[in-house]
């Protein structure tokens, strides 16, 4: 069955207060035929082999797979066993990760990998801690606050992406998607993170300036893989937190809303998030403040401002 991003709206009774909180700028945009969303209510791996199978055709070569593999004991990750099963489907493929900013065992490439060990990773796979041997800068075209962005070495060892995204909220980006997952994902720990975090002294700083940093690290990674990235959220656990605050993470209050695919970074990310504000007003409460306290819709208008995808979708369910 297929939906347009209209109907869907319109068929949602809470929906009005998305349109007129920070997505205006989108109704304004040159029509477009609107980008493919596929989606699964079910959450399971199988659910993410069916899904991967309608995007997956320009995916080939040595394939990265860029998925949050959490925390020390992260209760919200998507399940390895998932991710074990999903990359049976998807040859020549490796997890990929980079170190992180913040205070972590995992600032360390040795103490990223104690974490992958203690999370279960390494019991079926290899991760490659594409920062492990320093990085590369990628070019970002038509960036008004970052001309380049560094990145993990290893990206530069990969034909194609596959972005698998455990879909929640973010302390500083309101939610965390497709894109805050290749952004702040691939950005170095020891410099490309703290590019897309830093506004002149304040290391941080959060906002609509922020948003733009990071939507300008991310069209680095989709214009490097061009037509070889796809993207897979799953709306699994959402806490209001993101992965990265691991077991200290806010209470998961949200239902679990299935599994999104699309080849349009920009319309998957659009899609789950109209998904949250379409659910009735004291379930999505938590996270709407999340999202709109941190301009966290920011991130979308201006990923069609840099023509990185289309904000009209026709959801497909699968």
């Amino acid at each position: 069955m297929s939906i347009s991003r209209r109907n869907f709206l319109k068929g949602a009774t809470a929906v009005g207060g998305l349109m007129c909180c920070g997505l205006s700028g989108l109704k304004a945009a040159k029509a477009e035929t609107p980008s493919t969303v596929y989606y699964s209510p079910n959450c399971s791996p199988a659910a993410l082999i069916s899904l991967y199978e309608k995007i997956s055709r320009n995916i080939s070569g040595k394939v990265a797979i860029k998925v949050h593999t959490g925390e020390p004991h992260g209760p919200n990750i998507i399940p390895r066993d998932w991710v074990k099963e999903f990359m049976q489907v998807v040859p020549n493929s490796r997890i990929v990760e980079c170190n992180v900013l913040y205070s972590s065992p995992r600032q360390t490439t040795e103490g990223h990998r104690k974490t992958l060990e203690i999370n279960g990773w390494t019991a079926f796979t290899d991760v490659d801690i594409m920062d492990e041997f320093g990085d590369v800068d990628l070019p970002i075209a038509g960036g008004k606050q970052l001309h380049s962005v560094a990145v993990g070495k290893h990206l530069l060892d990969y034909d194609s992406m596959v972005v698998l995204t455990h879909f929640k909220g973010h302390v500083m980006g309101g939610f965390g998607g497709s894109l805050k997952n290749i952004s702040i994902g691939c950005a170095s720990g020891a410099k490309g993170k703290e590019q897309l975090h830093r506004e002149g002294d304040k290391l941080w700083s959060g906002g609509e300036r922020f948003m733009e940093r990071m939507v300008e690290g991310g069209k680095a990674i989709t214009d490097h893989f061009g037509d070889k990235i796809v993207y897979i959220n799953v709306l699994r656990n959402m806490s209001t937190s993101c992965d990265c605050a691991g077991t200290s993470a806010e209470p998961v209050t949200l239902p679990d809303l299935g599994v999104l695919a699309s080849t349009d970074i920009l319309a998957i990310d659009q899609a789950s998030v109209d998904m949250i504000y379409a659910l009735p007003d004291d379930v999505k409460a938590p996270m709407v403040e999340r999202i709109e306290s941190r301009a966290g819709l920011r991130q979308l208008t201006y990923m069609q401002e840099l023509g990185m995808g289309n904000a009209q979708y026709n959801l497909v369910t699968i």
